[in-house]
């Protein structure tokens, strides 16, 4: 049992309690204030320090590991940890906290807000319902969800609204097919898998591919284009296990977010910028001429 699965509202209510504390800590005379402030700073470095061993205790531990990565998922832990900056929250995962928070407003209305992913410091959204129309008070929602997600989000620039019917996009056969190379004997025997040609990574993209190692089971995987700079890693999230071919490149931070539950890593280095001492599983790879390989490790 989670948190907040023993008291659903207990987020709600003590973030509120903390809100009203700390309008009454302002309003008292500078010396009570600073007095309060002293005695808050002390208990949060008292709190950090103890929540701190805790975390590093558990990630020296596979099975206290394997339960850290699960507590991050409950609300209320992973506020906590991001209260102390032990977890950096990630730009989708702060985007759909506040849209949580807009989207009662907007159903009273009859309309509702969707997140589809968060891209270039801009964030792209569909506004159903009310929303979707040409009216005021349209006008007005999509004002309303944009200024949440500019003040919840650091580095966001704008929101773009997509639409509601996107409208099927019309791939080239040609881009489908593998383009004829000369394959080497040696790489093929060594392990090796030729997964794509250096144009059909496009930067700020990633590509799932399927290494077939001729002595072992074939290997999911993701090779990721991050300003030109290609590398590649075992297709599972160091959360969960969950596929990566769906999650968000962000060129500008140098990041790869998983779309399941916004873990967020270094693009080139595999590490978890969310959750430090967890890491994606990294492949070889390698350019010859114009092609691209990758191999599954031995080990």
């Amino acid at each position: 049992m989670t948190m907040t699965d023993a008291d659903p509202d207990a987020l709600e209510r003590h973030a509120a309690r903390l809100d009203d504390a700390m309008a009454r800590i302002a309003a008292l005379d500078p010396t009570a204030r600073a007095a309060a402030q002293d005695a808050l700073d002390a208990l949060n470095a008292l709190h950090k320090d103890g929540l701190v061993t805790v975390v590093r205790r558990l990630r020296e531990d596979d099975r206290g590991r394997e339960l850290l990565y699960g507590l991050v998922d409950d609300p209320g832990v992973r506020m906590l940890l991001g209260m102390h900056g032990i977890i950096r929250p990630d730009p989708l995962t702060l985007a759909r906290q506040a849209l949580d928070q807009v989207r009662p407003g907007l159903q009273s209305h009859g309309g509702d807000v969707e997140l589809s992913h968060v891209e270039d410091s801009i964030a792209y959204v569909r506004l159903q319902g009310a929303c979707n129309g040409c009216s005021m008070a349209a006008v007005t929602m999509r004002n309303g969800v944009e200024e949440a997600l500019l003040a919840a989000v650091p580095g966001l620039r704008a929101i773009e609204v997509l639409p509601n019917d996107p409208t099927p996009t019309l791939i080239p056969l040609d881009s489908l097919t593998v383009r004829p190379v000369d394959e080497s004997e040696e790489l093929l025997a060594a392990g090796w898998t030729r997964v794509a040609s250096l144009g059909d990574i496009d930067s700020d993209r990633l590509r799932g591919v399927t290494l077939r190692p001729t002595d072992s089971a074939p290997v999911e995987a993701i090779v990721v284009n991050i300003g030109g700079r290609l590398t590649a890693y075992v297709d599972a999230c160091a959360h969960q296990g969950r596929t990566l071919v769906d999650a968000l490149v962000d060129e500008s931070a140098g990041t790869l977010t998983c779309a399941g539950h916004g873990m967020c890593f270094d693009a080139e280095e595999g590490q978890c910028l969310t959750l430090p001492g967890a890491a994606l599983e990294s492949l070889p790879l390698r350019v010859v001429g114009t092609s691209i390989w990758v191999r599954a490790r031995d080990d």
